[in-house]
């Protein structure tokens, strides 16, 4: 399993005999790795953002962060409940601490402080602090830690706690400390390398913008245009090759019948690249009076090749549907070639109705002494304006007043500008959102010949060059040089080293992505490259930026992919104003690999609710297509294991796929940091006894030797979920409680010193020492798995760490309380009063707090064996019986898939998980193994479920001769074992032992 880190220090630096010339180059690509894996993030899974008001209590994080002011009231509230219990001296030291503390939610990296960027990992309860920071906190406010743990709805774990490590210095750090140097608090505020451009757009090592993607639709076949109605529906229309066009709602779902089907005239072929076909749809800018659409197709009338752009009206009897029988065909273009068709319609925002063809085909405009282009006597080559209001009792349309030809002779009336060659997508800017800058241009990418392709500013009466020009440079030498040629250059030309066959784009004027507008996003359809120029508002030039997917974590976002199909065929925009593009795996108008991706900026978003929107409800006739995606998204993709989709082999246009489940993040979001309240338990536990014979139950045995009195009754704790367990108050002391009883008691000080040192031994005592234990798992948030305190250090699992069972040795021992029993004085702490929060506080039990020596140091340790030859192949094994048999301890015989938990001190509630495969045990790597497959395994054990998953051989290693016989278990929960689930073939793997995976039941 490959551990993305920031601290990224090979060994072979650190050899003296390591080369200095190598060196620079090592650091460099140590940098590259380290922005490669880390981002900013909220605990929400999302970007961070600039909040609509300052926020008044985190008040650093106003002007970008991942606190609204709502988040920041209820902070604030937080911090004010947990500050009742102290006095100004107390105020005045640890208030700073809580604060900081608690506002870390609202940093840019709070995911990276709660180790929330791996959401199939227990998230931290408190940020991670940096070293010398947390060794501040505990000498001067060690014992507010249970204040900041009240909230996690579990008594015993937070007894635990408070009880175990406010005393030890390394056991406190070790809970709160986060290794890592670069992005732990304070530490990342003062970072100005990470800092410097921090809610910018992200760039790689090569000035490459990294964005991400969200997958909208797919199964299209050559999706060629996308468009929306603009009538608050927020729906939108998408346009496929064949001849169809789809209506897809707001929530993502199609409707199962076409808003058009014209794949019986339309003219095209499955040919891969074949230009010919249904190329693009407008519909009227007042659609929902006016209720007309504009098509522009290819036919063939007589063996003659044509462009038609079409009329249709709406059905009177379904909004989503077009009337097929009122078709009134507009105009009409004989091609002399089948390329070069042009294909774009779309409306001005003066009302009128633009239309963009191609110069007629072949190679360099042929046609006549200038070509077609040239010649204002042709359609063929031009942008044309026409006027289709008021048609419906004349002429199918007129001519604007204004067009800038009307009258010239031997010119067409309809000619807007010309000297185009094949104008491939064109957009109309809406305008800077508050200033209205930019609005009405028009934009359109021009496909180039053999050397160039170019991005052209439309404006009225301009001449674009072509066929004297092919971008800057001249392609017809002498009508380049004709001084009458008065061409308009383009804003932007690329050579085909970069890609041979442009696609415009759109302006970015939406609202979820500010760092986004005014950038003209564009792509090419043969390189797959996405491209961007942004205008230098002083000098009018227009500075050119490539796109790149987001790398490392850039794209762990929930619904984001960073990867796409090389095709791009189209850009679109919504009614909203975000931007979309179309692209397939194979330029087929029969393929179904086309899919809609969304452009998203994973580097800032807009504050929460200033986006949102309410579609106008939509009358639908039929029924609606549920989206599924089919791309893997990047939170849940293991690298070594998933192929990038960038390519599609022709395969894919008939493999018969069931459509894929969308992948559920089971990380929670952080609790909110409200105070739990919980009335006192009673003082005895009532169960029902058992009928089942003591000699057919497991029982879990504490392994204390302290002498207890002979009044002390021996507890068994039965495992099978039909017996019921029985607890009874002890005489004898916990372990904590007896080191507290040989402390040497210290003389109260007077009422002007009494203090936070002094009285909090009482306030502690309550908390933990008069409720009796209750075994069972605590009521759980959001369905969060663990029982234990998530640590993000390289510590084995610490006593602190583990979750309230049965078989601890606690329920052997009394409960004492130590109300008197203050704890010593240490130097250099000032003392604060705790009396308000001994009043309000229900007394809570004692947990025992021993476990299993695991060894040092191995948590992290652990390298992928990797090699050239061996990938993991995932696939689903029959159910049946497996290969061997062999007899268990009980005398009974294994079955293939037996499972067993492995533990250093012998619980049989936790340990590392073992398979029984092939006549021998091996162990289980922790490569996609969650919760599911944990509930799978203690199931098999006589568990009910899974309290927790434990990674990274956290419940320790297996030795060298274990050998490791799965991987990449991927569960439903409902299997009988992990040979049922989905998982590599037996033996195949690419862990080290260090990967182990154990499992804590209950």
């Amino acid at each position: 399993m490959n551990v993305e880190t920031c601290n990224l220090v090979p060994r072979y630096i650190l050899q003296p005999t390591f080369s200095r010339h190598l060196l620079l180059p090592v650091l460099l690509l140590l940098l590259h790795a380290w922005w490669g894996c880390c981002h900013p993030q909220c605990l929400d899974y999302k970007p961070p953002f600039q909040p609509h008001q300052p926020l008044v209590f985190c008040k650093e994080y106003s002007k970008f962060g991942c606190c609204d002011v709502e988040k920041d009231e209820q902070i604030s509230h937080r911090f004010y409940t947990i500050m009742e219990n102290f006095d100004h001296s107390g105020y005045v030291t640890c208030g700073r601490y809580i604060r900081s503390i608690l506002c870390q939610e609202c940093s840019p990296y709070a995911a990276h402080l709660y180790d929330a960027e791996d959401a199939n990992t227990p998230m931290r309860m408190l940020p991670g602090l940096c070293g010398d920071y947390c060794s501040d906190y505990w000498h001067q406010c060690r014992y507010t830690l249970g204040l900041l743990l009240e909230d996690s709805e579990s008594p015993q774990q937070f007894a635990n706690l408070t009880a175990t490590i406010e005393e030890d210095r390394r056991k406190f750090c070790d809970f709160l400390e986060l290794k890592d140097q670069q992005y732990c608090y304070p530490n990342v505020l003062t970072n100005t390398e990470l800092n410097a451009n921090l809610g910018l757009v992200r760039e790689d090592p090569k000035g490459c913008l990294e964005l991400c993607l969200q997958e909208v639709a797919n199964g299209l076949r050559n999706p060629v245009a996308m468009i929306h109605a603009d009538d608050g529906t927020h729906r939108f229309f998408v346009a496929e090759q064949l001849g169809y066009v789809w209506v897809y709602l707001a929530n993502g779902s199609r409707i199962d019948r076409p808003f058009l089907n014209l794949t019986q005239a339309v003219l095209t072929s499955p040919w891969a690249g074949d230009e010919r076909g249904f190329l693009c749809i407008a519909l009227h800018p007042r659609f929902t009076t006016v209720r007309k659409a504009y098509v522009y197709y290819s036919v063939s009338v007589k063996k003659q090749e044509r462009i038609r752009i079409s009329e249709f009206t709406l059905s009177v009897h379904d909004d989503n549907q077009l009337d097929h029988s009122s078709e009134r065909t507009i105009m009409e273009v004989v091609e002399p070639a089948s390329n070069h068709n042009g294909g774009q319609l779309l409306f001005g925002h003066d009302g009128y109705l633009y239309i963009f063809i191609g110069d007629g085909g072949r190679a360099g405009d042929p046609f006549g002494k200038f070509g077609n282009s040239q010649n204002k006597s042709v359609l063929l080559g031009k942008v044309l304006r026409i006027d289709v209001d008021n048609n419906d009792d004349g002429a199918p349309y007129s001519i604007p007043s204004d067009n800038p030809f009307l009258g010239e002779k031997e010119t067409r009336p309809e000619i807007y500008a010309y000297g185009v060659r094949n104008m491939w997508r064109c957009s109309i800017d809406r305008g800077d959102p508050a200033t209205g800058a930019g609005r009405g241009r028009m934009f359109c990418g021009d496909v180039g010949q053999n050397k160039y392709e170019e991005v052209d500013l439309i404006v009225k009466g301009g001449n674009y060059g072509w066929r004297a020009k092919e971008g800057f440079s001249c392609y017809d030498r002498k009508l380049c040089q004709n001084s009458s040629l008065d061409d308009i250059l383009p804003i932007f030309a690329y050579p085909h080293k970069l890609g041979k066959s442009v696609t415009g784009g759109y302006i970015y004027r939406g609202c979820q992505m500010p760092n986004l507008n005014g950038l003209y996003i564009f792509g090419d359809f043969m390189s797959g490259r996405l491209m961007s120029l942004k205008e230098n508002t002083t000098t009018g030039e227009w500075q050119y930026t490539e796109i790149c997917m987001g790398r490392g974590q850039t794209c762990r976002f929930p619904k984001l992919i960073d990867s796409h199909y090389k095709y791009i065929i189209s850009f679109a925009e919504d009614e909203a104003g975000e931007l979309y593009f179309l692209a397939t795996g194979v330029p087929s108008a029969t393929a179904r690999t086309g899919v809609i991706y969304k452009i998203v900026d994973p580097s800032r978003r807009a504050a929460p609710g200033k986006c949102s929107i309410k579609p106008s409800p939509v009358k639908i006739k039929g029924k609606l297509v549920h989206f599924h995606p089919k791309e893997e998204f990047v939170i849940n993709k293991k690298p070594t294991t998933t192929a990038v989709p960038t390519t599609t082999t022709r395969k894919t246009t008939t493999a018969k796929k069931a459509p894929r489940k969308p992948i559920v993040i089971i990380k929670p979001p952080m609790p909110t940091r409200k105070t739990m309240r919980k009335p006192p338990q009673p003082t005895t536990t009532t169960t029902t006894a058992t009928t089942t014979k003591t000699t057919t139950q497991t029982t879990r045995k504490t392994t204390t030797k302290t002498t207890l009195p002979a009044t002390t009754p021996t507890i068994k704790a039965t495992v099978k979920t039909t017996a019921a367990t029985t607890i009874k108050p002890t005489t004898a002391p916990t372990t904590v409680q007896m080191a507290m009883m040989t402390t040497p008691a210290t003389t109260p000080a007077t009422s002007s010193s009494t203090g936070y040192r002094e009285t909090v031994m009482t306030a502690a005592s309550s908390r933990i020492a008069q409720t009796p234990i209750i075994p069972t798992a605590s009521p759980r948030r959001h369905g969060r798995p663990p029982q234990y305190p998530p640590s993000a250090t390289s510590q084995p699992l610490s006593p602190l760490q583990r979750p309230p069972s049965p078989s601890t040795a606690s329920l052997q021992r009394p409960h004492v309380a130590l109300n008197s029993t203050p704890y010593p004085k240490h130097p250099g702490v000032i003392t604060t009063t705790w009396a308000p929060y001994l009043n309000q506080k229900p007394q809570r039990p004692a947990i025992s707090t021993t476990m299993p020596k695991t060894r040092e140091g191995k948590l992290w340790i652990g390298e992928k064996l990797e090699s050239a030859g061996e990938g993991n192949q995932v696939y689903k094994k029959p159910r049946g019986k497996g290969r061997g048999y062999k007899k268990g301890r009980d005398g009974r015989r294994l079955r293939a898939g037996s499972v067993r938990l492995v533990s250093t001190d012998g619980l049989l509630d936790r340990g590392r998980v073992e398979i029984f495969l092939r006549g021998e045990w091996g162990t289980v790597c922790d490569d996609l193994f969650s919760a599911k497959a944990g509930s799978v395994v203690c199931r098999q054990l006589g568990f009910t479920k899974a309290l927790a998953v434990m990674k990274r051989a956290a419940l320790g290693e297996a030795d060298s001769s274990v050998r490791i016989l799965l991987d990449d278990v991927e569960c439903e929960g409902g299997e009988r074992s992990l040979l049922a689930c989905k998982r590599s073939r037996v033996g195949k793997h690419n862990c080290s032992h260090g990967e182990d995976v154990g499992v804590i039941c209950g």
